[in-house]
């Protein structure tokens, strides 16, 4: 017997809604184009840690959108959430995904450039 209040779940259960990360602070400040340049060079570089091409293209567009389209890009390019904030995160084969805050947010430390 099951409880009386229970609901299926969705798929199967690894469906996390993802939010905003915490702020943070760059150890030193950086300009908003070093920023961008620090993003450009990581989503460059991020197929080569593994997993696949297809799911760093679904993370990097989920990255640039507001929540409720990222979590769309998330649920139908099949990525399993594990941190909400996008973090780290699994494609349905288990190769695990980083992103570092910087590319999910700006640090609350950003130089504004004139």
């Amino acid at each position: 017997m099951g409880c009386a209040g229970s609901t299926p779940a969705k798929g199967d259960g690894n469906v996390k809604k993802i939010r905003k990360p915490k702020p943070w602070k760059q150890p030193q400040p950086i300009t908003k184009s070093q920023l961008e340049q620090m993003r450009e060079e990581f989503w460059d570089t991020a197929p080569h840690y593994g997993g696949s091409k297809e799911i760093w293209d679904a993370l990097k567009a989920a990255t640039k959108q507001d929540l409720t389209f990222a979590q769309a890009i998330v649920d139908s390019a099949g990525v399993i959430v594990q941190s909400a904030d996008l973090t780290i995160c699994y494609d349905e084969r288990g190769a695990k995904y980083e992103l570092p805050k910087y590319v999910l947010s700006e640090p609350t430390n950003l130089i504004r450039e004139i």
